[in-house]
């Protein structure tokens, strides 16, 4: 049984689950927040406007303000990752994930890590988007990237992230502290290469054409689905 994601918190097994809305800013210092807990948590959480939220390696010089202003898209920071990555209910399926240290599901390894996480995100990819002609994959090979990951997390290819026919459906970043391990993980349900490539600032010899080519939507109406397909089997672990 899948179970129902509600906005308090409660308990099950080993885990508190609970569900977020708000700014994409708050959500990431409310997520960094988290890490202070004792134990595990799963937390869906949905941007209540359009964000573009920026990767911790990146400046306000990689983003056109003034074009995420005309497109109604706020920008916010977080502390994992290298890139951005545009967030709102349309456009991913943004679950963190905390794993305490000392945990039976912490990974000292980092690759190690995102792995495991990214083969629950491809089961419930393939449970969820039964019409695939294709079979998710998880990447298990080292750090891949074109000129548009350093400025689009979704351009670029790391271990444990997942795609289709070559393509990234699911990004995951990490944050490690003496506390544990928090995951930050989003499954793509549109593209928009226009958009990104309107937003951030175009990298030397990057084209659109290039872009287009390196991320696949699995479609709006599979969000609520995936979130509580990948949920439930966390709950397995």
């Amino acid at each position: 049984m899948i179970p129902e994601l509600r906005a308090e918190p409660r308990r099950d097994r080993d885990w508190t689950l609970q569900r977020r809305r708000g700014p994409a800013g708050e959500l990431h210092d409310a997520s960094l927040a988290s890490m202070q807990t004792a134990g595990r948590q799963v937390t869906v959480l949905e941007a209540s406007t359009r964000a573009l939220v920026l990767g911790a390696s990146q400046t306000p010089r990689d983003v056109d303000e003034n074009a995420a202003r005309r497109a109604g898209v706020d920008i916010a920071h977080r502390r994992s990752g290298g890139s951005a990555v545009l967030v709102g209910p349309d456009d991913v399926v943004w679950v963190d994930v905390f794993v305490p240290a000392g945990d039976v599901l912490f990974q000292p390894d980092i690759s190690k890590a995102a792995r495991w996480l990214g083969g629950l995100w491809a089961r419930a990819v393939e449970a969820s988007a039964t019409a695939l002609k294709a079979s998710a994959t998880v990447w298990d090979g080292p750090m891949r990237h074109n000129p548009w990951s350093k400025v689009v997390c979704f351009a670029g290819l790391g271990p444990g992230e997942v795609t289709i026919a070559g393509r990234k459906v699911v990004g995951i970043s990490q944050r490690r502290t003496h506390s544990g391990a928090l995951f930050q993980s989003a499954a793509l349900l549109s593209w928009d290469p226009t958009l990104h490539a309107t937003l951030l600032t175009k990298p030397e010899d990057a084209e659109l054409g290039q872009l287009a080519e390196v991320a696949y939507g699995l479609g709006k109406p599979l969000g609520e689905h995936l979130a509580s397909a990948f949920v439930q089997l966390l709950l397995d672990q």
